[in-house]
């Protein structure tokens, strides 16, 4: 089990649900007046992991009698889930806040809130109350279970609600309801929090420290995903080698792979994101033995320099991610690769750049994430020296995305008439193949066949290529 200071009891969850009934009550007198239920309007920004949160925050707001609206004119509630990571991100989120602010002017009754990463940071909720007087509701990531409880505050009178308390220990909360949009994908969280201080990542300090989910509650959940039809889940988390560390039950994250791996179903289980600090030779071995666990790897490198690993306390060498790759691939000869990468990381020489671009041709990545550095307030990495200037990163960054698409070409290429397995998920923009599906390694494919039904795996073969897309007909 968990540690029970990081566990939200069923008593405290219980007094959520309550919050939600009485603001449902609310709710089916506005219906009565209006004919028809207010509605709530939901945007993230971010990672997975911010998605699988504001299933969660849609899943009270329908517990509470909300509709779901994609239109912001047409909201009762508006909840904008943020991000921090990346600057850009918080620009895009802080923009459409301040956008905002005209809706709020014609409809003062709506309800603005704001939650997520970005507004955990230290300095934002003072920031959010002196410049956006538009957000009524705040709450940061410990808090989040509490959303029921801070909106029917507000709602019955509080002018602005603020909670981003909640120390970095953080907490899991069981039992609260999860509204999905359907369709064949699904994410499972299985951890949140991340312990390793980057030191460019301001995670850790939003996101407090890891804490694992009890094996029971992630298998009772895989098991009901399963049953409502989803077939490809993804297990998420900040770090999920370092998944069980905080149980009293001796388990790892492969141990939890084997366990999931024997619920009944046909489905395919990924992973996101692992720290090749903490991948091992029997997380591959697991992953080759489990039948429904995808041959895929999301394994992030930052930087082909040793020196700049070590600067980002990244607590691996670029020897030592090679020799991974090279053992996962002894084991799984089809494995799709993917990672991350950071250009223009602060200090970063030419030298240290040619390493990075020597690694991503030497591997051969499936999939590539390539980002430019984005100083983020609060980590170490902000305080260090940094006189590359922009030009010449920006210049970097093209260089290697240019090596990029040629290794993703070319691992591209060599599916080239070749039999897969895929998971017919949606329709396409094109005629000739006009649905969409994705392989095993996540690869996305445009295909064609009478036989082939959204929702359901099928056989297709590979007739044509392209850098991001391949194109199949079923066989």
């Amino acid at each position: 089990m968990p540690n029970n200071k990081t566990v939200v009891s069923q008593e405290q969850i219980a007094h959520q649900y309550e919050y939600m009934q009485f603001i449902a009550r609310m709710n089916e007198d506005k219906a009565q007046v209006r004919g028809q239920r207010p509605k709530a309007f939901t945007q993230t920004f971010g990672c997975q992991q911010n998605e699988a949160d504001t299933q969660r925050i849609a899943g009270m707001l329908d517990e509470m009698g909300y509709e779901k609206t994609d239109r912001t004119e047409d909201a009762d509630v508006i909840v904008i889930n943020t991000c921090a990571v990346r600057e850009h991100a918080e620009s895009r989120a802080l923009g459409n806040v301040g956008a905002l602010s005209h809706l709020k002017k014609a409809r003062p009754e709506v309800t603005i809130c704001l939650c997520g990463c970005m507004v955990q940071q230290e300095h934002m909720p003072d920031k959010i109350k002196k410049s956006y007087p538009q957000v009524d509701l705040v709450f940061g990531t410990h808090a989040l279970w509490r959303f029921p409880e801070l909106l029917y505050r507000r709602l019955t009178g509080d002018k602005r609600v603020f909670d981003t308390s909640g120390d970095a220990a953080g907490y899991i909360a069981e039992g609260l309801p999860v509204l999905r949009d359907g369709g064949t994908k699904a994410w499972l969280s299985i951890m949140y929090g991340c312990n390793n201080f980057c030191t460019y990542c301001i995670v850790p300090y939003v996101r407090g420290r890891e804490r694992s989910r009890a094996p029971e509650e992630i298998v009772h959940e895989l098991e009901q995903l399963v049953a409502d039809g989803y077939k490809d889940i993804t297990l998420l988390g900040q770090n999920v080698n370092s998944y069980g560390k905080d149980l009293d039950e001796q388990i790892d994250f492969s141990d939890l792979l084997m366990r999931l791996n024997e619920v009944p179903g046909d489905f395919l289980l990924r992973f996101m994101t692992s720290h090749p600090k903490d991948a091992s030779h029997k997380l591959f071995d697991t992953m080759a033995a489990c039948d429904k666990v995808a041959k895929q790897l999301h394994l992030p490198f930052q930087s082909g320099s040793d020196t700049v690993l070590k600067r980002m306390n990244r607590g691996y060498t670029a020897e030592h991610y090679r020799e991974l790759i090279a053992y996962a691939r002894s084991k799984m000869p089809d494995i799709t690769l993917s990672s991350d990468i950071i250009v223009g990381f602060p200090g970063e020489t030419e030298e240290d750049f040619e390493k990075t671009r020597t690694l991503v041709a030497e591997v051969g990545f499936d999939m590539l994430y390539t980002f430019l550095y984005s100083k983020r307030s609060g980590t170490p990495a902000a305080e260090m020296p940094d006189d590359t200037t922009h030009a010449v990163k920006q210049a970097r960054f093209e260089r290697l995305l240019k090596t990029q698409d040629e290794t993703v070409q070319a691992r591209q290429d060599a599916y080239q008439g070749k039999r897969l397995r895929v998971l017919v998920d949606g329709t396409s923009k094109g005629t000739e193949y006009p649905l969409t599906a994705r392989t095993e390694g996540g690869l996305l494919v445009c295909c064609a066949g009478d036989d082939l039904k959204i929702g359901e795996f099928a056989d297709v073969v590979i007739e044509k290529t392209s850098l991001r897309c391949l194109f199949g007909r079923s066989v």
